[in-house]
């Protein structure tokens, strides 16, 4: 079992950073992969970012290439997402992810935080 908890939302004007913080409880955090998600008012909630249990490869949607990256601290239990270069089209609720595959993250595995929002203004 792992349990998700995130931090690090806020308000930001565009073109500025943030960093969000997903804390997971459990033994096996570190043979996990890690995933962000996304969901803004209105619309579905969509992949963001995944990363793979050794913090080797990763992957992300199109629109954040470039300007997000995920990154795990396994000696904390700690996944984070650094978000620069923020618009007003990332505004949403972000949401941690985590499974025992990279692959079952692009479809949203079976463990997900209780999610931070993210707000962009312009």
């Amino acid at each position: 079992q792992v349990q998700l908890v995130e931090s690090g939302g806020g308000l930001v004007q565009a073109g500025g950073s943030l960093r969000l913080s997903c804390a997971a409880s459990g033994r096996t955090f570190s043979s996990y992969a890690m995933g962000w998600f996304r969901q803004a008012p209105g619309k579905e909630r969509e992949f963001v970012a995944a990363i793979n249990w050794s913090g080797t490869t990763t992957y992300y949607r199109d629109s954040v290439k470039g300007r997000f990256t995920i990154s795990r601290d396994s000696a904390q239990n700690t996944v984070y997402l650094q978000m620069n270069s923020l618009k007003p089209e990332d505004t949403a609720v972000y949401y941690c992810n985590a499974d025992s595959t990279i692959a079952a993250i692009h479809w949203g595995g079976n463990y997900w935080g209780q999610g931070t929002q993210v707000t962009v203004s312009s």
